[in-house]
């Protein structure tokens, strides 16, 4: 069929709707690779790094991490890296029991669940 033949016709719904919901899964994928993944990736190099690091390079990477649980929707864990980053100007003991909160958190937090495909109903 020629496009201009396909406009009149309505999509097939079931085929509309698994695409959707293809397309909405590949989003949420794509969302957590891009706030979660990065978060738990940029903490973990802060943490193995933190021997090299300034205070004042820890507080700026651990306000971007904050940023981006924030953004995952994740706000406790975004909280608790907020105040990590404001205790390591003062206190390392006091930041290193916050980091390991957020972490504990963060860990706890949703990750994208493997879908189970829909059981259809068979009629006969």
């Amino acid at each position: 069929m020629k496009q201009q033949d396909l406009k009149g016709m309505r999509p097939d719904k079931p085929l509309e709707l698994l695409v959707e919901r293809v397309r909405k899964q590949a989003l949420d994928q794509f969302k957590y690779a891009r706030t979660c993944m990065l978060a738990r990736e940029l903490c973990h190099l802060i943490r193995m790094e933190r021997a090299v690091f300034e205070k004042e390079d820890v507080h700026n990477c651990c306000g971007l991490v904050s940023k981006l649980c924030k953004e995952a929707g994740c706000d406790e864990a975004s909280g608790m890296c907020v105040k990590a980053a404001e205790a390591v100007l003062a206190n390392e003991k006091t930041y290193l029991e916050l980091c390991e909160q957020s972490c504990k958190k963060c860990s706890e937090s949703r990750q994208p669940r493997a879908q189970q495909p829909e059981r259809t109903t068979y009629v006969a």
